[in-house]
């Protein structure tokens, strides 16, 4: 049985986006999901347009993974045990698709495929909400107090991870033509991979492959288009020295300036041994501690090159896959002034031959698996 997942961030553009979906497939059944104050899931059930089942139920903890486990996995399990040919799972506002098809894999006991996952946004407004430095619970897109996640955070997390966009304009607040444009050209820079369509007819059913979802999404991965989309520019940069960490601390500011979304993989010689994943969402940047380089892992792999749809996945004859990757983008990003900004972060001749014992650790990351908290830069 094709279940399909629409996630979103506001409940009108998932209404939207499911009841255009639903015209499409003759038969299918659309479930809407939405958390409320206090643990409150109201559970709604449609069929041909007609609402089948509105039941309500509170939960002892009201978070957005209970919701996805106590109450969404179970309900769609009940509609494949009833033969229901086509589901659509409209989540709840602010539930990630990742961790609603994960726990449909691990919780449903009946034979299904994900055929398409998909946000659903309206394009005028994606970039303000990239940039929006509240939590999801202060802009009030979720009532859970502790998700300290960004609009932006969600955004992109769905943008990597999803197949296809479903453009949804707001019925209800008149739509600037110039400034929908622009959503629409940050849409395809930002998700290459995805199909962007302004209806359902856009959607390719079986386009959801989990496996590429999740290396699309694994900490310090860049994928990027194969030509950018005016006005919005995609540079990558790469820097086969370490990188000075305090330098780069007085640098990361300035690279995240204009640049919705920054990502990438750092050789910092102050923890050298450490793949150090950035990644920098509008007003946020973080740094996380991936492990080991394949480089210093027993036994080492082939050194071998080959086409790899992630950047820069080659290897040096002297340093296997340590370097830094990063790519940048935003609105008129300059290359020239990407690559001066790492170059003067870069080691000198002079540091390479001195050693980097010594080098202060600004980050705190030479710690196997330590994540650095994330921070408004």
């Amino acid at each position: 049985m094709p279940i399909t997942v629409v996630s979103s961030l506001d409940v009108f553009c998932r209404q939207a986006a499911c009841a255009d979906l639903a015209g499409k497939l003759p038969g299918a059944v659309v479930i809407f999901h939405d958390l409320l104050e206090e643990g409150l899931v109201v559970r709604r059930i449609f069929a041909d347009g007609v609402l089948m089942e509105r039941e309500e139920s509170r939960l002892e903890h009201g978070c957005l993974s209970c919701t996805v486990r106590l109450d969404v996995v179970p309900t769609v399990d009940r509609l494949l045990a009833r033969g229901e040919s086509h589901i659509i799972v409209g989540l709840p506002p602010a539930v990630a698709s990742s961790a609603a098809v994960h726990a449909l894999v691990k919780g449903l006991a009946r034979p299904f495929t994900i055929d398409s996952v998909i946000l659903a946004c309206a394009p005028d407004a994606l970039e303000d909400q990239i940039w929006d430095h509240h939590s999801l619970f202060e802009s009030r897109f979720t009532p859970v107090p502790e998700d300290d996640r960004t609009p932006g955070e969600f955004l992109i997390g769905e943008l990597s991870f999803n197949d296809s966009v479903l453009l949804a304009d707001p019925a209800l607040v008149p739509v600037e033509p110039a400034g929908r444009a622009r959503g629409v050209h940050l849409i395809r820079e930002l998700a290459p991979h995805a199909d962007v369509t302004d209806g359902a007819d856009g959607v390719r059913p079986g386009r959801h492959n989990l496996q590429e979802a999740i290396a699309r999404t694994r900490p310090g991965t860049i994928r990027v288009p194969a030509e950018s989309s005016s006005p919005f520019t995609t540079v990558v940069q790469r820097i086969e020295r370490p990188l000075h960490p305090t330098r780069f601390r007085h640098t990361l500011a300035t690279l995240a300036e204009g640049c919705c979304w920054l990502r990438g993989r750092l050789w910092v010689a102050s923890a050298p041994g450490c793949k150090i994943a950035l990644q920098g969402i509008g007003p946020r940047i973080w740094l996380e501690n991936t492990g080991p380089w394949l480089a210093d892992r027993s036994p080492q792999p082939p050194r071998t090159q080959g086409a790899c749809p992630d950047a820069a996945l080659d290897w040096h004859p002297d340093f296997g896959d340590r370097r830094t990757v990063v790519a940048v983008t935003g609105d008129d990003i300059d290359p020239a002034d990407i690559a001066r900004l790492f170059a003067a972060c870069e080691l000198t001749e002079a540091e390479m031959a001195s050693g980097t014992s010594g080098l202060e650790d600004p980050f705190g990351l030479n710690n196997t698996h330590e994540t650095h908290p994330r921070s408004n830069s």
